[in-house]
């Protein structure tokens, strides 16, 4: 497993150079000494999670609560124009009429 991970890293390093303009502040050479160093540590490394929100600032139950079925039907029916919801309401849907109706 470590040994695929390492060839990929390998390939990525091949496709990524570094920018020798960019001394100290490259991207390319900071996830190379990290990924280096996450290598030396070993397969067990882990890092802390130093807050419990993702960088928008919501908690995973806030993600949760919103990410639910529910809330998704009631997002997507104030997300509905003024006048969808009115037609909605004036026309009927098939299964709002009843079956001797029809």
């Amino acid at each position: 497993m470590a040994a695929t991970r390492y060839r990929r890293f390998l390939k990525l390093c091949e496709e990524w150079p570094l920018d020798q303009t960019k001394k100290g502040r490259d991207l390319g050479s900071f996830i190379r000494q990290r990924v280096a160093q996450g290598f030396r540590e070993g397969e067990s490394t882990q890092y802390p999670r130093l807050r419990n929100t993702s960088f928008t600032g919501v908690t995973v139950e806030e993600c949760r609560m919103v990410l639910a079925t529910d809330n998704m039907k009631q997002i997507e029916e104030m997300k509905k124009g003024m006048w969808k919801k009115l037609r909605e309401k004036f026309t009927g849907k098939p299964e709002d009429v009843p079956k001797e109706c029809v």
